[in-house]
């Protein structure tokens, strides 16, 4: 409800947040030279992040190579990281290309939802209503600890990591 009854910012969501350097407001848990990764502040489940190319692009087509390989690491290193720190038994990935496509910003970005076995229950069912079983703050900070501890960015790759 609140995502529903917000008042709605004009301009790119997604191209505004990162430069406004407010990181943990914005729950940006982490920026590469391409790409960003971003926990979803109205989650289908815990750990609900985004991976999001800094330059605005409205389809895949418009990526260069570089940025896509970014946004692949990105999501590869996101899933360990969920793995890591949430344990989840499977994921949802999926990217919304347009409005058409369920994308609320004509940006692209790439959706990682953890999942456990039973976490469908009789709340989204009869109640119109999902639980969260964590604040997302709680969650933020896990998943950003586990980001700076990864040594796999921290040494950086070749390609679109280093800073």
């Amino acid at each position: 409800m609140d995502y529903i009854l917000s008042r709605k910012q004009k301009g790119c969501f997604f191209c505004k947040k990162p430069k406004e350097k407010k990181d943990r407001k914005n729950l940006i848990l982490f920026r590469s030279r391409y790409a960003f990764v971003m926990m979803n502040r109205f989650p289908y489940n815990n750990g609900h992040l985004m991976i999001v190319p800094k330059r605005h692009s409205f389809d895949l087509d418009q990526l260069h190579h570089e940025e896509l390989e970014d946004l692949f690491f990105l999501l590869k290193t996101s899933t360990q990281v969920l793995k890591k720190t949430l344990k989840p038994h499977g994921f949802n990935i999926g990217i919304n290309i347009g409005v058409v496509g369920g994308a609320g910003e004509k940006h692209i970005h790439f959706h990682i939802v953890p999942r456990w076995t039973g976490d469908t229950n009789f709340m989204p069912v009869l109640g119109e209503t999902k639980v969260i079983p964590e604040y997302l703050e709680n969650t933020y900070h896990k998943l950003h600890s586990a980001f700076g501890d990864l040594a796999l960015l921290k040494k950086g790759q070749k390609g679109g990591l280093k800073k």
